[in-house]
């Protein structure tokens, strides 16, 4: 199966978060997205005809309070991923998996399972937890220390490898999970899965740099991208002599006119926001990751209803092409895409910003599959 996500021909996009109600909109607005599986499968389908390369879910447990309780209902992405890559002919798919909430024996049968189903299509988001409220509802402490979260990914993933790539019946021995007798098959079809991490934090880009093949990570603009990606790049190549991508999300509103989109913007995440949720998500990111830096948090609370805090890409298409050639010129691989209407939105971006961006030479069109 021809993977276009891992082979380093151009700048990737993909879709992040529509398994999860109001996708990452923050809005009280009626027709915000609501996630239905129905939603999903159409959005999948329409993802792998106009040539998105990947799409990646949120694990969500708890939704964030607020009038709209954000994120309160979440398709399991477990589930959610083996159904799409059975429904789907190109697109990865990924499932986000928390270490601290899935054994990672259950977890390597599960994953190599799917990617069974999807001809090597599958991919993991490796995802080491921050949210106290979940480790609560699940009856799991947090722990105290950031460093220790890390410690328990780590020790997940090398169980996971092990599994995937080693025959017979064997111990593995950890600080978190003690394994006796154990052994998995089957295995992923190309013997591993692309590995995405969120690494924001000191912690999680050196756990990224460590084990990723690509580098998900929080930005404030094209800038400041550059450098994120020369101290990753950096980091992964003299710590490891691993070569990673770097990507960020971002959330489009893309319109005919700017004064279109940005009356739209202001529609949905000012006159509409769920001011409430935002706080309260804010506030959790804040107390209990480190994936903003208290700078951002102070000044991004019109972006977080916008997009969950993710970078805006707000105009006409050529406005929106324009902003993307400047992340790929900061060296990211790629970018997340969200939307308040995922499905009515992509159509429209797959029709006026792709066509500009394989103009730029940013995109390589994609082979009818």
């Amino acid at each position: 199966m021809d993977n276009t996500l891992v082979d380093g021909r151009d700048f990737k996009l993909g879709l992040f978060s529509p398994n999860c109600a109001g996708g990452l909109a923050v809005t009280k607005i009626p027709e915000r997205w609501r996630a239905t599986w129905p939603d999903n499968l159409r959005l999948a389908r329409l993802a792998d005809d106009v040539g998105i390369d990947f799409i990646l879910p949120i694990a969500r447990w708890i939704g964030y309070g607020g009038e709209t309780n954000f994120h309160d209902g979440v398709l399991e992405p477990i589930p959610w991923a083996s159904a799409l890559l059975a429904s789907t002919r190109r697109v990865v798919v990924f499932a986000t998996v928390h270490t601290a909430f899935n054994h990672p024996v259950v977890s390597a049968k599960q994953l190599a399972t799917i990617d069974q189903v999807a001809g090597g299509r599958a991919g993991v988001n490796i995802v080491a937890g921050w949210n106290q409220p979940e480790y609560e509802a699940m009856g799991v402490p947090l722990p105290s220390e950031h460093d220790d979260r890390y410690a328990m990914a780590q020790e997940w993933w090398d169980h996971v490898r092990t599994l995937w790539t080693r025959e017979g019946r064997y111990e593995l021995e950890g600080r978190f999970f003690a394994l006796k007798g154990v052994e998995s098959k089957p295995k992923p079809v190309h013997g591993t899965l692309p590995v995405l991490n969120a690494g924001s934090s000191r912690q999680g880009r050196a756990f990224a740099a460590r084990n990723a093949d690509f580098v998900f990570t929080i930005i404030g603009d094209s800038a400041d991208g550059a450098r994120v990606v020369a101290e990753l790049t950096s980091a992964a190549r003299s710590g490891y002599g691993r070569e990673v991508g770097v990507m960020s999300p971002a959330h489009v509103v893309c319109r005919p006119t700017r004064a279109e989109a940005r009356e739209y913007l202001h529609y949905y995440a000012e006159e509409n926001a769920d001011w409430d949720a935002v706080d309260n998500l804010m506030r959790l990111q804040g107390m209990h990751a480190q994936s903003f830096t208290p700078e951002m948090l102070a000044s991004f609370r019109s972006r977080f209803a916008a997009g969950h805090g993710t970078c805006p890409l707000i105009g006409t298409p050529d406005d929106v092409a324009d902003e993307i050639e400047h992340y790929a010129k900061a060296g990211l691989a790629g970018m997340t895409l969200s939307f308040v209407d995922y499905v009515g939105e992509l159509e429209q971006f797959a029709a006026e910003v792709i066509p500009r961006l394989e103009a730029k030479g940013i995109r390589v069109p994609r082979a009818e599959p």
